[in-house]
């Protein structure tokens, strides 16, 4: 917490470790220094750099956190966003022995006798882990493959456990302390990072997600998933077959006739359709870095670090709003967000719908050529953040996932109709969403519910009657901030007593020293004593101005 609160003050977030009363955590000559001097070149620094430079100093796993807030962006603004995008995990190695010591444990094996080779450099590391390239030995006919070999970095979840703790308790205090935090939902960030954190620290259930994707594509040979290698994989151990290829922004940056351009953006939209609305299961980061594209026109997906789920419901929603977006009917749209329960108290619905329609005025009619899609999301969720909306983790990601790889498959091929490519698909599962056979089951569910209300309606009645004849109704009230206030009360009382004093030792001070005085105490001359006198509440002084300062409360 030391370290927390001093990388804030160092980089200008004093004013926060003094509103999350964190000053304790910061040495006093520091707490000093930082209330009158500001560091050469501060004021010319962004928020959303400075908030970058401070996850980079505090380490790995608040790198972490800046990656999933950049996911966000409909809880941060823009600029903010940009900055932590650009964050990288880059985390040194830990020794080879110790990765030989780890897949030993977790295969029951020594390394030869798992792998026909294996690089003791790795080729990645992070925070989680690192990656090393090997080679599979062949096994029942099976000739050798390449491989990669993730290893669980030693001791990870000892040390995310202990920074969870730590994250919980700031966002708890942000969110009693700060009302002004409330429109960035630090608890939420929080929980989703520590989801996030647990999902990618399991590599059983990475693999598992790839087998299910690899399964969704079935015989598809145009696009691909690694193949998981699951008798050398274990809980620290994840290995998976190697994709040749290289990165699509390779291609991008560098036209070859080798590839069939047209075929690859067709295939690759396709596929992310067939994710999004048939299997709900997708990749949720499918920047060109992690689409390996192999000639002629073969698409390798890797990295699924992070991936997203949409339920049969979620999908319903988010079709019904593209409809009512595609008919300009946003009234509709809102409705779909209070079913999911995204508005707050203090969004006004009016409003929110005007917005929409003003938006889907804006980009109604235009050529599919000039829409700029990475604009229109960040246009929706500055709307979404600037009427007070929460949305579902994975409708954001939905949404960040369809315009990375929209992004991808236009730069490959601007041409690229995606719309007449989703469409079908949206007509296909409105119709099945309105099938007689649905809407039935949906009424007979419907119907349960209402004959369970109604069944217990005569008990639950009872019960009420009962606890009012016996006079065992309670009222609960429960206080919001009530602690802030007795917490500011303390403080300014403990101010006033400390102004008092110091007065007094002043008024004491100037009395000795006009009194005339000559004589001593201890062998202290008074005027002596005076002296002092006048020095500790000059100290005292300089301290409870530097207080009020840091506080921001002078006036």
């Amino acid at each position: 917490m030391q370290t927390i609160a001093r990388v804030l003050t160092h980089h200008g977030f004093g004013h926060l470790v003094a509103r999350l009363r964190l000053e304790r955590y910061v040495p006093l000559p520091k707490r000093w220094r930082r209330a009158v001097i500001v560091s050469p070149g501060e004021a010319d620094l962004t928020l959303g750099r400075r908030l970058a430079m401070v996850l980079e100093e505090l380490g790995p796993t608040f790198i972490k956190l800046g990656q999933v807030m950049s996911t966000r962006p409909d809880l941060l603004p823009p600029d903010i966003i940009h900055e932590l995008t650009l964050l990288q995990d880059r985390v040194p190695p830990f020794p080879t022995e110790e990765a030989h010591r780890i897949i030993s444990i977790n295969l029951g094996r020594p390394v030869d006798q798992c792998f026909e080779s294996f690089e003791c450099v790795p080729f990645a590391s992070g925070s989680i882990a690192q990656v090393h390239r090997a080679r599979t030995r062949p096994t029942d006919g099976m000739p050798s493959q390449n491989a990669v070999v993730k290893v669980k970095r030693p001791g990870i979840e000892d040390t995310v456990r202990l920074d969870m703790t730590i994250l919980r308790w700031i966002a708890d205090l942000a969110e009693r302390l700060m009302p002004e935090m409330h429109n960035y939902r630090p608890g939420v960030i929080v929980e989703e990072f520590e989801r996030t954190m647990l999902l990618e620290m399991d590599f059983i259930n990475e693999a598992s997600t790839m087998a299910r994707f690899a399964e969704s594509l079935g015989e598809d040979g145009s696009v691909r998933v690694p193949a998981v290698h699951w008798e050398l994989t274990g809980p620290s151990v994840l290995t998976l077959e190697a994709l040749p290829g290289r990165s699509a922004q390779y291609y991008i940056d560098h036209p070859d006739a080798a590839i069939d351009r047209k075929a690859i953006a067709a295939r690759l939209a396709q596929s992310f359709i067939k994710q999004f609305f048939e299997t709900g299961l997708f990749h949720a980061d499918p920047h060109p870095g992690n689409l390996l594209i192999e000639p002629p026109a073969t698409v390798g997906l890797i990295d699924f670090g992070l991936t997203g789920r949409i339920d049969d419901e979620m999908l319903g929603h988010l079709v019904v709003a593209l409809v009512a977006a595609f008919n300009r009917e946003p009234e509709f749209v809102v409705e779909v967000l209070a079913d999911m329960g995204a508005l707050s108290d203090r969004t006004d619905r009016h409003r929110l719908a005007g917005d929409f329609l003003q938006l889907i005025e804006k980009y109604y009619g235009l050529p599919l050529y000039r829409f700029d899609m990475q604009t229109l999301f960040y246009e929706i969720t500055n709307l979404i953040r600037r009427n007070d909306v929460t949305l579902p983790r994975e409708f954001v990601m939905f949404g960040k996932a369809l315009v990375a790889v929209g992004g991808v498959a236009l730069q490959l091929d601007p041409e690229l109709d995606l719309l007449a490519l989703v469409k079908p698909k949206l007509q296909s599962m409105i119709a099945r969403r309105f099938a007689p056979a649905r809407v039935a089951k949906s009424m007979a569910v419907a119907g349960w519910h209402l004959a369970n209300i109604l069944k217990s309606a005569p008990g639950t009645l009872r019960d009420i009657s009962r606890r009012l004849a016996r006079g065992q109704w309670e009222l609960h009230v429960r206080h919001q901030n009530l602690d802030d206030l007795a917490h500011e009360m303390d403080r300014s009382s403990n101010r006033l007593s400390f102004a008092i004093i110091t007065a007094a030792i002043i008024v004491g001070s100037s009395m000795v020293l006009t009194s005339g005085d000559m004589g001593k105490v201890l062998n202290v001359p008074l005027q002596a004593l005076g002296l002092i006198g006048y020095f500790i509440a000059g100290i005292m002084g300089i301290g409870l101005i530097i207080a009020i300062l840091r506080s921001g409360k002078l006036s």
